[in-house]
C-alpha cells in the first residue's frame, strides 16, 4: 500500500475546517463548561484529523481503517456534543444546523472513504 498525503485527503481538510468551527463555537460557551463541555469537543473535534494523519503513516489499509474508524467515532461523539451544547441553548437554531450539516457530511466522507479501501 502507498501511503496517503493526509493534507490533501479532503476528509482531512474538511475536518480541519470543523476544528476552526469548534473553536469558535466553544468560546462562546459559559465559563462554567471550561472543563466539560468545552474540553469535551474540543478534544473530539482535534481527534478527528488528527486519528486520520495518524492512520495515514500506516503500512497497511487494515491499520488505517482502524484509524478512521477512530475518527468516524469521534464525529459521531462530537455531533452528540453538539446536539447537548444546542439543547443548553448555547447558540441558536441556525448555527447549529450549519454545523450539523458539516459533521454529517464529513461523517458520510469518513464512512465512503473506508468502504473504499482495499484490505
Amino acid at each position: 500500500m502507498a501511503r496517503h498525503n493526509f493534507k490533501k485527503l479532503k476528509i482531512w481538510q474538511e475536518s480541519m475546517k470543523l476544528v476552526s468551527d469548534n473553536y469558535k463555537l466553544t468560546r462562546t460557551f459559559p465559563e462554567s463548561e471550561r472543563f466539560n463541555l468545552i474540553s469535551q469537543m474540543n478534544r473530539c473535534a482535534v481527534s478527528i484529523p488528527s486519528n486520520i494523519s495518524e492512520g495515514s503513516s500506516k503500512s497497511t489499509n487494515r491499520h488505517f481503517k482502524k484509524f478512521l474508524e477512530n475518527s468516524l467515532g469521534s464525529a459521531f461523539e462530537w455531533e452528540t456534543q453538539l446536539i447537548i451544547s444546542f439543547n443548553e441553548n448555547y447558540f441558536n437554531k441556525e448555527k447549529f444546523e450549519e454545523l450539523e450539516s458539516k459533521i454529517l457530511q464529513i461523517q458520510k466522507m469518513i464512512g465512503s472513504f473506508i468502504d473504499n479501501l482495499t484490505d
